[in-house]
């Protein structure tokens, strides 16, 4: 099993890495404060990766909270868990993994999603608890637990005369 990275995380100095010059992943203020609540509350359940000269494959955001935020810093005793990709591989090859690890990780249903926060709400939390700790903002609360939103309900809402345009 040696031959997998993760059969080896290290844990060290966030100064010890760097970013690499060509990511194309952007993360917001809210998604950045989400990803802080998930290593504060759940630990780091992903580790950095990088090449063995430093260089960061994927990880660039959580090794940006593990060198500028006291808190992760604090949580993690100065240091971020990482895996080296084997050194021998081209600038290219890494450039692929980059990609590869970002648009691996999908995108969110609605309807799964709205599911989840019902499920939630169901299991008492309130719609403040799931906006802090989903990261997310009450109109997408509202929505995502409007259970009229789901298909077995489209076309049961209806409309007032004041949307049949004119002549009709």
């Amino acid at each position: 099993m040696k031959i997998h990275p993760i059969s080896d995380v290290c844990w060290v100095e966030p100064a010890t890495l760097h970013a690499n010059n060509y990511n194309p992943n952007k993360v917001f203020t809210p998604e950045m404060q989400l990803l802080k609540r998930s290593i504060l509350e759940d630990g780091w359940t992903q580790p950095i990766v990088a090449r063995t000269g430093g260089e960061i494959v994927d990880g660039f955001h959580r090794w940006t909270l593990a060198s500028t935020d006291a808190e992760v810093r604090a949580a993690s005793g100065d240091r971020c868990p990482v895996v080296y990709l084997d050194g021998g591989k081209s600038v290219a090859d890494q450039m692929i993994a980059t990609v590869r690890h970002n648009r691996a990780r999908g995108q969110h249903g609605v309807l799964k999603m709205g599911a989840i926060v019902r499920a939630l709400l169901e299991q008492g939390l309130t719609p403040e608890q799931i906006e802090q700790r989903l990261g997310m903002e009450d109109e997408e609360i509202e929505r995502l637990s409007d259970v009229r939103s789901s298909p077995e309900h489209a076309g049961k809402d209806s409309f007032g005369k004041g949307w049949v345009p004119a002549g009709r």
